[in-house]
């Protein structure tokens, strides 16, 4: 349903903004509540299923609890719904989410819905720009189809011809990177154009300023910021939730907790089509086979002198290894299993499967039904 047939029902609509144990934090849509207590009276005598009180003054906000109705039929509520609100308590600033309406596009990490554009946010110095690692987050935001902005910070701490020598090389990799400094206020204007009338998505390795970005650009978010540890040259995780925050220009943006090391679990046939420099090549020409995973296979044209080459044959062995597993999941006579190392790139290894119930101590229960059988026999 629309906008404008929701405004002719008497419906509020608002956005979800945050979410605490079974509540929702939704924001009003301002527009449509200006509507609503401009024409409250009239809206009454059309048969309006909503009670307002056009003196006071409509809240942004309202924590707001989920319909039984859409509990019964597995209707889940996420950060970025647009949902459709009913029965509002103006002065206690409390609603009821009624329905939530078709989403544009959904994230499972980070749980949120509706997103237009992942921001990806590294420093080039303090923690040091690890390229591997920044590879890593940059293939699982294009697995997402969202656009993708890459944010560098700390740009105040390297010089313009490091800076340049940073550019040049991920535009090879097929990345335009905007250089910011939160901390001297470098570029931090031209980075919030691109998020005007946009629910979008922040994201990086903890320690590279987000939360200082985030409260930069929006002066009531006032988000923890943690220092670097200098014996890891790594961020202290800050954040602790999902939240969407207005900004000043108009849009959200959503901070998500901070992850060192993003998932790859994508389908290894479609590994390739998330980095830009194969996209490129893949335009141009198609290889021998059509399920090509481009590591040994004769005529090849993605196999080559590029850069990530060596980083898409890591990621590849990572995702294959991911779909085994779940493949092993499915099998229950599978007797071997995958085992994540602690320590690497995310290596991992297979190892024997122990026998689920061989090694499994017998309950209390049990031995005392087993007793109260052989009882029984020997009356």
């Amino acid at each position: 349903m629309t906008g404008e047939n929701f405004a002719v029902t008497g419906q509020l609509l608002g956005t979800v903004v945050a979410v605490q144990a079974n509540f929702y934090r939704v924001q009003l849509d301002q527009e449509d509540g200006e509507q609503k207590s401009r024409g409250a009276e009239e809206k009454l005598n059309l048969n309006a299923p909503l009670p307002l009180c056009p003196s006071a003054p409509l809240p942004p906000l309202l924590l707001c609890t989920r319909r039984t109705r859409l509990k019964k039929i597995g209707q889940q509520v996420m950060v970025g719904d647009r949902v459709v609100v009913e029965e509002p308590d103006w002065a206690g600033g409390r609603g009821a989410i009624a329905d939530v309406l078709a989403r544009q596009s959904e994230l499972d990490r980070p749980a949120i819905a509706n997103v237009n554009q992942i921001l990806l946010v590294f420093a080039v110095a303090d923690p040091p720009l690890e390229p591997y690692q920044l590879s890593r987050f940059l293939i699982k935001a294009e697995s997402t189809g969202l656009d993708v902005l890459l944010c560098l910070n700390k740009s105040d701490l390297v010089s313009l011809q490091e800076q340049q020598q940073v550019s040049d090389r991920l535009l090879g990799w097929g990345y335009e990177p905007i250089f910011i400094s939160v901390k001297d206020g470098i570029n931090t204007d031209q980075a919030a154009k691109y998020l005007s009338n946009k629910i979008t998505v922040i994201a990086g390795p903890s320690g590279v300023g987000k939360s200082s970005l985030i409260n930069t650009l929006i002066d009531s978010a006032k988000l923890r910021v943690g220092e670097v540890s200098g014996k890891l040259a790594r961020g202290r995780h800050t954040t602790r939730h999902i939240e969407l925050f207005e900004l000043p220009s108009g849009g959200l943006l959503a901070d998500t907790p901070g992850f060192n090391q993003p998932d790859m679990d994508c389908i290894p046939e479609e590994l390739i089509h998330y980095f830009p420099e194969a996209r490129k090549r893949l335009a141009v020409a198609s290889c021998r086979f059509s399920d090509c995973l481009h590591r040994d296979e004769p005529e090849c044209v993605v196999r080559g002198n590029w850069e990530r080459y060596e980083h898409y044959l890591e990621f590849l062995d990572t995702a294959i290894a991911h779909q085994t597993q779940l493949h092993q999941q499915a099998d229950p006579e599978s007797t071997m299993k995958l085992k994540s190392k602690s320590k690497g790139k995310g290596q991992s290894q297979y190892e024997p499967k122990l026998e689920s119930k061989k090694y499994r101590r017998i309950s209390r229960k049990t031995q005392l039904q087993d007793l109260q059988d052989l009882y029984r026999d020997e009356e």
